[in-house]
């Protein structure tokens, strides 16, 4: 994905599955701790349902778009964690596993023995 984005404009945006069906809008986007580059993306998938985790890598923007290259079906069953606070290394590493992606850089031991900045919410300062 485009890393020069502000990943506060990404909120509102509406999301797309990889056959260009709709899948919500996103809610909030969440920053690597280690880099600050937007990495996971809370989709708001319908009215009175929850948010689900997209990958925002290999994500694209598109006709200021998300575009997710995953079906709807896949995403509509990523594991909720709820939204407006840290995700966990272990809970990225949940999400990592379902969406089938390559986690580049393992969390580091500090990561994983309670760290709770690891996957902070963008434009949220503690």
């Amino acid at each position: 994905m485009q890393t020069d984005i502000d990943p506060r404009s990404l909120i509102g945006r509406k999301a797309f599955d990889r056959d260009g069906h709709k899948i919500g809008t996103v809610d909030e986007v969440y920053l690597d701790d280690a880099t600050g580059v937007p990495e996971w993306a809370a989709v708001r998938t319908g009215l009175f349902s929850r948010d689900a985790f997209v990958p925002l890598e290999p994500s694209e923007i598109v006709d200021n778009a998300l575009h997710v290259p995953y079906e709807r079906g896949l995403i509509k069953d990523a594991p909720d964690f709820g939204v407006g606070r840290h995700l966990s290394p272990e809970q990225e590493l949940q999400l990592y596993h379902h969406y089938g992606l390559d986690l580049a850089s393992p969390p580091s031991p500090a990561q994983t023995s309670g760290d709770t900045s690891f996957g902070r919410i963008a434009g949220h300062e503690d």
